[in-house]
């Protein structure tokens, strides 16, 4: 199903610098590797801006905005039976741009904006019993298009908009404070750009924050979080664009972007989607281990923004999101190690 809609496209200025320099490594790079394969489409309505989060064998996916209306509902996405549930609905404020992350056996959901206000709300979805508790209020300024993410027994939140761009760290312990209803304290911030449209993803415990805008620019720099490491929790990688004087980074053409969708297979990281000064659906995989990007197939469906994605059983998917005519509920998986194949 697709929405027709009109709206205004602030245009987003990305200003790259070239440095003229001698070059001392070699990089490789494909755009045609990888293969993208419809799955079944979401069964609620098209929608942008929802979140997502995994809990065992099950995604799931709730909230966002249609153009007209935003959403409380959540549905559950089954990879083995390949279709849908529709589950209890969040009891909280419909909203759009929220943050979904997953700690042990429960989901969560905090943030958003509800077409006036921004919010800080925080509710905990439990699959075992189809119901919601609300929790602590997020302790930090009330935000949309935040990034979170769960490492262990606790959930974390950072960047955003709360009427200017953010980068501050919230810790979240669900069953912490007064009579367990869960505790926010903050943790030291990456020394990078402050950032709203940002992704998140996490690989062996550790959480990786990049993209995103900041005062209508992309901003380039990338950070991983290691909660493990109290003194330095924050280490800053390889930028994503091409700033250095090595050749790895030479094709580094269109990493940055806002908006977008990250998520893990095995070793390795995505980021597929959202804009850069224009809507795009380019597709980049990361090497956790070497700390480099490589281009692989694009996204085979319509370019789009507002996206979400998600991991699980190993397996990448990307649903939803929008263009400048469309709202979208289709969902895709990507193989990165398939053959193109544009008739699946």
């Amino acid at each position: 199903m697709q929405k027709i809609k009109n709206f205004i496209i602030l245009p987003i200025s990305i200003v790259l610098i070239i440095v003229s320099c001698t070059k001392t490594t070699n990089t490789v790079t494909t755009d045609t590797s990888g293969n993208w394969v419809k799955r079944s489409e979401f069964d609620g309505n098209v929608r942008t801006g929802a979140i997502s989060f995994a809990i065992g064998d099950t995604a799931y996916i709730g909230t966002g905005y249609d153009g007209t209306i935003r959403y409380s509902d959540l549905w559950a996405y089954d990879p083995n039976k390949n279709y849908w549930i529709q589950r209890a609905s969040l009891p909280g404020i419909a909203r759009n741009s929220a943050v979904g992350f997953t700690v042990g056996t429960k989901g969560y959901i905090s943030t958003g904006f509800d077409g006036i206000n921004k919010l800080s709300d925080t509710w905990e979805f439990n699959p075992a019993t189809n119901s919601w508790m609300q929790k602590a209020d997020f302790a930090g300024t009330a935000r949309y298009s935040a990034v979170a993410f769960g490492i262990n027994q606790n959930g974390y939140l950072s960047t955003g908009f709360d009427g200017g761009y953010t980068k501050d760290l919230w810790q979240f312990s669900p069953n912490g404070g007064v009579n367990g209803i869960g505790a926010w304290v903050q943790l030291p911030s990456f020394g990078g750009s402050k950032r709203s449209g940002a992704v998140s993803f996490v690989s062996n415990n550790k959480a990786y924050v990049l993209t995103g805008i900041n005062n209508g620019t992309s901003v380039s720099d990338f950070w991983v979080f290691d909660p493990s490491n109290a003194s330095t929790p924050w280490k800053q990688l390889r930028d994503i664009a091409n700033t250095s004087t090595d050749t790895y980074d030479d094709t580094y053409t269109d990493i940055v972007r806002s908006n977008a969708v990250a998520f893990t297979i095995g070793t390795k990281a995505y980021v597929s989607v959202g804009e850069n000064g224009a809507y795009t659906k380019t597709t980049w995989e990361y090497d956790i281990a070497t700390d480099l990007w490589v281009k692989k197939t694009p996204y085979e469906r319509l370019e789009r923004s507002g996206a979400v994605a998600f991991t699980v059983k190993g397996r990448g998917f990307v649903i939803a999101g929008r263009n400048s005519t469309y709202y979208f509920d289709n969902l895709d998986e990507f193989l990165p190690n398939d053959v193109l194949n544009v008739n699946d």
